[in-house]
């Protein structure tokens, strides 16, 4: 799909990623190389002038769910998710500084010895100054995924859309394209067309959050090299999700 107007459109935007998306071929943790790829992937698009927040997702490390199926307390296990996020944010913020973007990791759980606390009109001053911001620990709150905490400071540093990053997959289908070959991708689709169908985009708090405040979701390809900056020129493959 090409839109001409995302050029023009988007001068602010969150990027969500997954925390797997850092793992590379291994099975967990980070490896440096696609770490440092999708630094630069990063940077080709903040070369462009756009204001860019992001957000990792953290079960590469640790995922809170997984840890609540198996008995551990899910409050708990939560919480451990959220700090496996900050571990990924850091990687991050050192790879971006290495290709020489300037990047602040903010988390939403007081650690001042290694991020800055989250303060909404502190954020916005660093996108200002083209700072790229990388949102970590969540909302600081258990039963949220990273999903939400995405949309949520994607609505309040203004985003004018989230850019859902996967691996894999160029967009929205309607069933899972790694395991059904007639799969069907979607160039465009409404929010409440991804609930109906219960299409694995955004869990349905985040997806609900989206739609209410008007905020358009792009689910693009992350592994494609150069798949952020060529949507970003009107150009590219990926799902627009809206409305």
């Amino acid at each position: 799909m090409t839109d001409t107007d995302t050029r023009a459109t988007f001068k602010r935007v969150m990027l969500k990623i997954s925390g797997e998306a850092l793992m590379g071929d291994q099975g967990y943790g980070l490896h440096p190389p696609t770490v440092e790829r999708i630094a630069r992937e990063v940077k080709a698009v903040h070369d462009m002038g756009v204001e860019i927040c992001m957000v990792i997702g953290g079960g590469n490390v640790f995922r809170g769910l997984q840890g609540s199926a198996q008995g551990m307390e899910r409050t708990t296990a939560d919480y451990m998710g959220m700090l496996a996020t900050v571990m990924n944010a850091l990687a991050m913020q050192s790879a971006l500084e290495g290709v020489g973007v300037f990047t602040r990791v903010i988390s939403a759980i007081t650690m001042n010895e290694v991020a800055e606390p989250y303060i909404r009109r502190r954020a916005v001053r660093h996108l200002e100054k083209k700072r790229v911001c990388i949102f970590a620990a969540g909302t600081g709150n258990p039963y949220f995924t990273t999903d939400t905490a995405a949309t949520l400071r994607a609505n309040e540093m203004s985003c004018e859309a989230i850019f859902m990053g996967k691996n894999g997959v160029d967009g929205v289908y309607d069933k899972d394209p790694q395991k059904h070959a007639d799969a069907v991708r979607y160039d465009t689709i409404t929010y409440d067309e991804v609930l109906q169908k219960r299409l694995a985009v955004m869990d349905a708090s985040a997806i609900a959050l989206a739609r209410d405040n008007n905020l358009p979701l792009i689910v693009f390809p992350l592994d494609t090299p150069g798949g952020f900056k060529s949507i970003l020129e009107g150009k590219g493959t990926f799902t627009r999700v809206q409305g």
